[in-house]
């Protein structure tokens, strides 16, 4: 691997690769840039299939927090960690080890969770570390982020609505959700407080006969999902799922959902402008559950937090309406509002 020429092209500043034989501890932590504050993004353990997958995800998944944590106004900047291996197999031993890497940056990288790392685990790591948010449970904690998260997208939602059909409301809309994990299904209940009509999929059987019997959601397959008209079509679940394959399919006016990296690449949020479909771009409308963390740092307030989360409605539709006068596709926008803020913080510390 051309370690130098992957980290330079976006401009990494620090890569850590952590090992420990005793524990049989692989971990990379990536530093993508602390202009705005602490590099800052959860830990995510994975059986990745080689060394350079795990790299290539830890880059890409860091990189995506520097954007995130700068369009959400947070004084952050963009981390992430991951630990190679089959999370079913971790052990104290090996969480622990983690945290004292960690500690070592002293305070330049604040983990918290991800996918394969649930609380229990972050309190196991905190025991070495103190640079970490988000533990269930724990004094000043914010909780489970997934309810804020669908707090955000909801808002993100209500821009889009207003932008694409006239109405900050969601009402008789049809949404059609892609995933019912714990993020969408929380978004449910706000579509079906507001009296949206939703047709869902999710590859988990269990979750869809419970929404099924909760709100009245009329199901489709994994695949059909795509086909499904539709006002508003959220993807919940996987990335790259706006692709070639799949723009062509779509049958909504507007993307919106919790889902990461949902454009395969930055080309696929061109094809989407001409064809008419508003996006709002992920890592602004998905960012309530670093926000919420964020405010553990000033003392958590769940009020506080959830305000700055509503914001986001106003996020969205800054980036709606320079996309319309600019004539530009909406990911290149907040690319842009989030480079020029970290931009003008790399100014001023220079």
């Amino acid at each position: 691997m051309a370690v130098f020429e992957k980290i330079q092209a976006d401009n990494y500043e620090q890569i850590v690769f952590c090992q420990d034989q005793k524990t049989g501890l692989k971990a990379i932590i990536a530093l993508h840039n602390t202009a705005l504050g602490p590099a800052t993004g959860g830990c995510r353990m994975w059986n990745y299939r080689n060394e350079e997958e795990a790299l290539t995800d830890v880059l890409r998944l860091s990189k995506g927090m520097t954007y995130k944590n700068s369009i959400s106004n947070l004084a952050l900047g963009g981390g992430k960690s991951i630990i190679i291996g089959d999370a079913s197999q971790k052990t104290p031993e090996l969480l622990k080890r983690f945290g004292e890497f960690v500690e070592t940056l002293k305070g330049r990288y604040i983990t918290a969770k991800d996918v394969g790392i649930d609380s229990n685990d972050l309190k196991t790591i905190k025991s070495r570390t103190s640079h970490i948010l988000g533990i269930a449970g724990e004094a000043n904690s914010s909780g489970d982020p997934s309810p804020v998260t669908a707090w955000g997208v909801y808002n993100g939602m209500l821009a889009c609505a207003e932008s694409a059909f006239g109405s900050k409301s969601l009402k008789g809309l049809h949404v059609a959700l892609q995933g019912l994990g714990a993020v969408n299904y929380g978004l449910l209940k706000y579509l079906a407080q507001e009296g949206a009509r939703v047709s869902a999929c999710d590859i988990n059987p269990d979750s869809v006969e419970k929404a099924k019997k909760e709100f009245g959601i009329t199901t489709v397959g994994p695949e059909e999902i795509y086909d499904t008209a539709c006002d508003i079509f959220s993807p919940g679940a996987l990335g790259a799922i706006i692709n070639p394959q799949t723009i062509p399919r779509l049958k909504c006016k507007v993307v919106a959902g919790a889902a990461n990296n949902q454009l395969a690449t930055e080309k696929d949020g061109e094809e989407l402008l001409k064809r008419g479909i508003l996006y709002a771009p992920d890592f602004a409308i998905n960012a309530g559950g670093v926000i919420n963390i964020a405010h553990e740092r000033d003392g958590y307030s769940r009020e506080k937090a959830y305000a700055h989360v509503a914001r986001i409605y106003d996020t969205i539709k800054n980036i709606l309406e320079a996309s319309k006068a600019d004539h530009l596709p909406t990911n290149v926008v907040a690319n842009r509002i989030a480079e020029n803020r970290v931009r003008e913080a790399e100014r001023a510390r220079h």
